[in-house]
């Protein structure tokens, strides 16, 4: 920067010039756009930060305030499950006087990538991020950040900084042990497709291990797109061929096991004498129904507390458990047949 020059004055010509790029590259460094490769993009918004240049207003008056400003990604708000997770979270960041700023990533990697791309641009004093495998490029980037990064609502033994979260092949393993000890021996599963939630994937290989563990028959899968609605837990349930005589359906959450439980209905079908019904979560529907929903409660609000808590010990310089692994509640209900 020239000297006696006020960085209220540096603009982004001053910023190309010094890094020696195109005006545009320097624009498409600093609002995370594609067609700049990641070594000179962080040399750009480096060098941006260290001249004092901002795009705008916003993001000037977002880096005034980047030490109590915190980033956090969800997957999505249509359901009950992330709505809970923010709600403690939000509130314990509050009442610490942090603010935040959040997007959803509808489960796309790439887009998570490019949202945590210009969130850092704004310098935030922390990040949280919704499960534990990310875009490889984002975590490599966020390991040289040396930024405090949450993950929250999955664990793993390698977190980038600190997780929160459930074992969601334990829980699948937990319920799953449960309705086999009961008898069931032709499961099948209604859930999202392979691949797309990756917390599901090891909830369902729970599953096929408990069914493989009792010899019973292969876990028929039904793949379902457009959310986790009663519509779609109804779509799904209209999808399984009922002459290969499924005796217990697993669903990917309470909302479409509610769903598949009316349409197994209206198919003429009684439950759970004739077949049964399992939901996952444990969401307030569950304590409502007539006929309670055989689930597993997750603690989905302690998880954004308790990772809220643990990032400001984080933040406060503390240095607590890289993992924090919080228990599920098996719920029975009255969707499965007695023993």
């Amino acid at each position: 920067m020239p000297r006696g020059r006020s960085t209220d004055t540096i603009g982004i010509h001053d910023v190309a010039r010094a890094a020696g790029v195109s005006l545009m590259t320097v624009s498409r460094s600093i609002r995370g756009v594609d067609g700049v490769s990641d070594a000179t993009r962080q040399r750009i918004v480096r060098l941006a930060r260290e001249m004092g240049y901002f795009p705008n207003s916003a993001a000037r008056a977002l880096a005034v305030t980047n030490s109590t400003l915190i980033g956090i990604s969800l997957p999505t708000l249509l359901n009950d499950v992330f709505a809970d997770v923010l709600s403690g979270m939000r509130r314990t960041l509050d009442r610490a006087g942090y603010s935040s700023v959040m997007d959803t990533s509808d489960y796309d990697p790439a887009r998570e990538r490019e949202w945590a791309e210009r969130t850092l641009a704004w310098r935030p004093a922390a990040l949280i991020l919704t499960g534990t495998t990310h875009d490889p490029a984002l975590r490599a980037r966020l390991l040289r950040e040396r930024l405090p990064v949450l993950e929250i609502w999955d664990v793993t033994d390698d977190p980038i900084d600190i997780c929160v979260g459930i074992d969601h092949l334990d829980a699948g393993l937990t319920l799953a042990r449960h309705v086999a000890a009961l008898g069931y021996r032709r499961p099948a599963w209604v859930g999202a497709p392979p691949g797309l939630d990756l917390r599901a994937d090891q909830r369902f290989r729970g599953l096929v291990r408990a069914f493989r563990d009792v010899g019973a028959r292969e876990v028929r899968r039904v793949s379902v797109t457009g959310g986790n609605s009663f519509v779609a837990g109804a779509g799904g349930f209209g999808q399984l061929d009922l002459r290969d005589r499924p005796d217990v359906v697993f669903f990917l959450t309470d909302n479409m096991a509610f769903g598949g439980m009316m349409a197994a209905q209206k198919a003429g079908l009684s439950v759970p004498d004739d077949i049964g019904i399992v939901g996952f979560n444990g969401l307030d529907l569950t304590t409502v129904l007539p006929r309670p929903i055989t689930t597993i409660r997750t603690p989905r609000r302690q998880i954004g507390v308790t990772g809220a808590k643990t990032l400001l010990a984080r933040l406060n310089g503390l240095h607590p458990d890289a993992v924090t692994r919080l228990p599920c509640e098996l719920m029975p209900g009255a969707t499965v047949r007695m023993r």
